[in-house]
């Protein structure tokens, strides 16, 4: 009697630092392959989910740097270096999570390796010149210096990927410009257990995320502003200090909330609004799944996980539009019902996505039966995890 093949199989994040969705994706590639060790660049103790905390993690040599783990952003320049120091010559699966520095990990030529891209990173492809104008001194000096050294290492790496996976058509399309490499879009997961709808929701509308440039918060603030609407802020980072100059006497700021509390929040809110171009987003289908609609910039991938029964397209990135996009919801807001959009949110659900990454690597992998969950298993995974 034949013994079963047995595959050595790794998980790799680019870094565990905070809680996203990103993580989410590492958490369940861990979770269908529950003997696979872990590699990532830098880990700390906030980033690293509750499944994770007893498995095997292996990091790069940043994490030893001081303030590897608070500034690993601003480290582009070792980024090569590090990925490439992830020793994975032992490994006949690998499955990495990335948005861009961990695709140069060292592996055998004959190892599988599946990378789940959720975006090129953009301060090296369409976003250069808008990252690099809003740096200043020696942080722009060492950016332009290094950014096209990163970038070829980065181009080198991604030809030696064996099957591309995309987050969204969006990102897919990416990959096709910049890496040309094909990929199969499989959108990332949500958690749902948390969601609930609310009997009687409340009359303000909600901004959720991280307050950064590219989210475009100030034009919810100002569209609240001119329309006299209630907006509830949810979120911390640099932005905030401006914001708080421009917001008017409708808007609060909640600063970082935590997952009850935020889930909480969407679940009263009267519509998310959601102004970024986003890979994916995460944040709209958290709220559809607690059935409330959302107005949306009509960019990215919220073309993709917002529909025409769950929310409102605005055309344009400014607050004229998103001001209108408001107006247009309140017209006939009657018509967006909370349980079909809580089940349009379902269709993103965590056994989907846990489901759809199996069937991938089984098609492209057979031999690796032996080392992922059975199929039976799924649900019971998707809750544990």
């Amino acid at each position: 009697m034949e013994r079963p093949i047995t595959l050595r199989v790794a998980i790799v994040h680019h870094w565990f630092v905070t809680r996203g969705g990103g993580e989410r994706v590492a958490e369940c590639l861990a979770a269908l392959f529950p003997q696979a060790e872990l590699f990532t660049l830098v880990a700390a103790p906030p980033g690293l989910p509750d499944s994770l905390k007893n498995r095997t993690l292996h990091t790069s040599f940043l994490q030893k740097l001081p303030f590897g783990t608070t500034h690993h952003r601003h480290m582009m320049p070792l980024y090569p270096a590090a990925a490439a120091s992830l020793d994975l010559r032992a490994f006949d699966l690998v499955l990495s999570s990335d948005s861009g520095p961990v695709k140069g990990i060292r592996l055998s030529p004959h190892a599988t390796h599946i990378c789940y891209c959720h975006s090129p990173m953009r301060y090296l492809y369409d976003g250069y010149e808008a990252y690099r104008d809003g740096m200043k001194g020696l942080t722009r000096a060492i950016f332009s210096a290094t950014a096209g050294y990163v970038r070829r290492r980065d181009l080198a790496s991604a030809a030696k990927v064996t099957y591309f996976l995309s987050n969204s058509n969006y990102v897919a399309a990416r990959i096709q410009r910049f890496y040309h490499r094909d990929s199969r879009v499989i959108h990332p997961p949500i958690d749902l257990h948390r969601a609930v709808i609310a009997e009687n929701p409340g009359a303000h509308y909600l901004a959720a995320g991280r307050l950064v440039p590219y989210k475009r918060t100030e034009l919810m603030i100002e569209a609240c502003n001119r329309l006299g609407r209630p907006l509830r802020v949810s979120g911390t980072g640099p932005e905030i200090a401006r914001l708080k100059k421009i917001a008017g006497p409708t808007v609060t700021f909640l600063g970082e909330l935590s997952t009850v509390d935020l889930w909480r929040e969407y679940s009263q809110c009267r519509a998310l609004l959601f102004a970024a171009d986003e890979d994916f987003g995460m944040v709209p289908l958290e709220a559809q799944a607690c059935g409330r609609p959302v107005i949306a910039y009509g960019a990215g991938g919220s073309l993709e996980t917002v529909s025409p029964t769950t929310g409102v397209f605005f055309p344009e990135q400014t607050a004229a539009s998103l001001e209108q996009g408001i107006l247009d919801f309140e017209g006939r807001e009657a018509s967006f019902i909370p349980k079909t959009t809580q089940l349009w949110a379902e269709t993103f659900a965590t056994p989907v996505f846990l489901r759809a990454i199996r069937d991938f690597v089984l098609e492209k992998l057979p031999s690796a039966a032996n080392e992922i969950v059975p199929a039976a298993d799924i649900d019971r995974i998707a809750g544990a995890s």
